[in-house]
C-alpha cells in the first residue's frame, strides 16, 4: 500500500494531460504522475515526488494523454530515474524496516498491546516510518509511539488496517493454485458481496468462497462483471424457448460456455448452444 498519492492538476472538460502511472508497492494502486522530458517505460524504477516526500516507485504505463472532466490538485512531478545510488538507498531502506519491525514488535509485547505489527514502510527519504498493523479495536499505542519515536527519531505513523489489506500484504496461494488475487491483479480493493456469489452460481458455503484473509475472495468481485453481460445474452431458467431441435424448458445455464440445458417435451435432456435459439 502506497503512503501517499500522485495527483493529476484540474483541468476542463475535454482536456487532456501527459501522464505515467507509477506503482510504489507491487501489490499498491497505479497512481499518475508527470513525466516532464523524462523518456520512460515499463519497468522503469523512478524517483517521484509527493506531498509527504520523495518516494520510490516503477512505472506501469508508458507515457500517454488522458482524458479527464475534472482531477483532483495538482499534477505531481517524476524527478528522476533511479540512480545506482537511490537503488542502494533502497536496499538500506528494507534492511532498516526489518529492524523497526523487530523493535515494534517487542515493544508492543512489552506493553500488552492488543495489536499486530503487519509490515513497516521507511519513505524513500527516511523522514519517516509508517507501522501497519491489525487489531480487533481501537487500540492506545500513544506510549508505544513515544518509545519509537525515542528509537527512530523520525516522524512516526501507526496505521491499522484489515483482514483483506493484511492478506494482500503477506500474501499467499488461494484455492486455484494461484497467488491471491488482492496481491498480484488486482490495483483496488473493492467492495464483495453474496450477490455477487450468487450471481456466479458459487455454492454459498463460507469454506468455498472465502480467501486467506476469511473474507469473502477478491475474485468474486473482480469476475463480477464478466458474468452480468454474459447472463444478459442468455434466457432466463423456467423459460421454455424454441430451437431447432423443438420445443423445451430452460434447467440449467453454464454461462461462461454460453450453453444451456433443456428438457424436451418428450422428457430428454438437451443442450445446445444459446446462439442456436430460434
Amino acid at each position: 500500500m502506497p503512503p501517499c498519492l500522485g495527483y493529476l492538476s484540474r483541468k476542463g472538460e475535454g482536456d487532456m494531460a501527459k501522464v505515467v502511472g507509477v506503482k510504489f508497492k507491487r501489490e499498491g494502486k497505479v497512481y499518475f504522475f508527470d513525466p516532464g522530458e523524462l523518456t520512460l517505460k515499463r519497468g522503469d524504477a523512478v524517483i517521484c515526488e509527493t506531498d509527504q516526500g520523495l518516494v520510490f516507485g516503477q512505472v506501469l504505463s508508458e507515457p500517454g494523454e488522458l482524458k479527464e472532466e475534472a482531477w483532483p490538485e495538482p499534477l505531481k512531478p517524476i524527478l528522476r530515474l533511479a540512480t545506482e545510488e537511490d537503488l542502494n538507498v533502497i536496499k538500506e531502506n528494507q534492511l532498516l524496516e526489518r529492524e523497526a519491525q523487530e523493535f515494534c514488535k517487542e515493544r508492543v509485547k512489552a506493553r500488552e498491546l492488543p495489536m499486530k505489527v503487519v509490515a513497516t514502510e521507511y519513505l524513500f527519504d527516511r523522514s519517516k516510518i509508517i507501522f501497519y498493523f491489525t487489531a480487533e479495536n481501537r487500540v492506545d499505542f500513544r506510549e508505544l509511539v513515544k518509545d519509537l519515536v525515542q528509537k527512530f527519531r523520525t516522524r512516526i505513523e501507526l496505521k491499522q488496517i484489515g483482514a483483506r489489506h493484511e492478506t494482500r500484504i503477506l500474501k499467499g496461494l488461494g484455492i486455484c493454485g494461484r497467488e491471491v488475487c488482492c496481491a498480484s491483479l488486482l490495483e483496488n480493493l473493492d467492495r464483495v458481496s453474496v450477490k455477487m456469489a450468487k450471481e456466479q452460481n458459487m455454492a454459498l458455503n463460507p469454506e468455498k468462497i472465502s480467501g486467506l484473509c476469511g473474507r469473502l475472495m477478491c475474485c468474486l468481485a473482480y469476475e463480477y462483471d464478466t458474468y452480468v453481460e454474459l447472463k444478459r445474452r442468455m434466457p432466463k431458467c423456467g423459460k421454455t424457448v424454441n430451437t431447432p431441435k423443438g420445443q423445451g424448458k430452460i434447467i440449467r445455464q453454464d454461462v461462461l460456455k454460453q450453453e444451456i440445458a433443456l428438457e424436451m417435451e418428450d422428457g430428454t435432456i438437451k443442450t445446445i448452444k444459446v446462439e442456436e435459439l430460434n
